[in-house]
């Protein structure tokens, strides 16, 4: 069964594998944690339209798909600042990009293989090319998350007290989002976008349940998100099925009984417990000279 690791398409799909899976656990858990989960899916879903309008245009479907998705990202981020107006902004965003990959597809008069591809993934037959691609964007990402931690982390547990402590909680989240698109840009070939939602929640959602301190909750999110990719490639290779399908299998079969048995060895008190873990002092410096940077 190892032979199949001497394949290159194998080794190419353990390579950007991993990088996705790192990468959406990271964003995932912040994802988790501001009640953005909503606005992940419709990303995932806004990203399609992008591709079907590239693919009507003639060019690679990635691009249409990062377009749509990061000027939808701004777009929530600026129309919606408080829950519900979130929600409504995402909600006719979606609609509005739902109707244009509509009207793409129906323009197009060939076979739309490549958007349709997107849709389920492809990552068993991702090229050299693809997997130099991810490695680039999950550094990006990485290298804002890094930037952003620790304001980011300030603002997803207490954005009211970040605010009057002058932490820039409404750039902040515009800048969230537009990682987040670049991320679902990055990880349809992986999964898809129809279960990219499944590695973007499903590990984050499982380590909230079992740590309190996001910085563990974090390196348990990739932990499992890494694995999960790891168990699906190596046994999509050894059957027909495919690989999205045993990551979204893996996600469940793993957070259901984390779900049932959480309530008895973590608190109610969980996230309250884990933002006074977080924000030291220093940390509190760092986010005032963030603030006072961006002004």
């Amino acid at each position: 069964m190892l032979d199949i690791f001497t394949y290159a398409f194998i080794q190419n799909a353990f390579l950007a594998g991993t990088c996705v899976a790192i990468i959406a656990a990271l964003v995932g858990y912040f994802l988790v944690v501001r009640g953005l989960t909503f606005a992940g899916h419709a990303l995932s879903h806004i990203g399609f339209a992008g591709a079907a309008g590239a693919v009507l245009l003639g060019i690679d479907p990635i691009f249409g798909l990062l377009a749509f998705t990061v000027g939808s990202g701004i777009g929530i981020g600026l129309l919606g600042k408080e829950l519900r107006e979130r929600d409504v902004a995402i909600g006719v965003i979606m609609t509005l990009a739902l109707a244009l990959g509509i009207l793409f597809l129906s323009l197009y008069k060939g076979y739309a293989e490549r958007a349709y591809s997107i849709l389920f993934g492809t990552i068993l037959g991702i090229s050299q090319f693809d997997v130099q691609t991810n490695i680039l964007f999950c550094l990006l990402c990485l290298a804002l998350i890094a930037l952003l931690f620790r304001p980011l982390l300030f603002s997803s547990f207490d954005p009211e007290v970040a605010q009057t402590r002058g932490v820039p909680v409404r750039l902040l989240g515009v800048l969230f989002l537009i990682i987040v698109a670049i991320t679902i840009s990055i990880s349809v070939k992986v999964v898809g976008i129809l279960l990219i939602f499944t590695l973007l929640v499903g590990p984050a959602a499982t380590a909230i349940r079992i740590v309190h301190s996001p910085v563990k909750a974090i390196l348990l999110a990739c932990l499992l998100s890494v694995g999960y990719t790891w168990l699906a490639i190596f046994l999509a290779a050894l059957t027909p099925w495919p690989v999205s399908f045993f990551i979204t299998a893996l996600a469940f079969i793993v957070y259901l009984p984390v779900r049932l048995l959480s309530p008895l060895w973590l608190g109610k008190h969980g996230r309250e417990d884990a933002l006074e873990e977080s924000l030291t002092s220093d940390e509190h410096a760092a986010e005032m000279q963030f603030s006072g940077s961006l002004h």
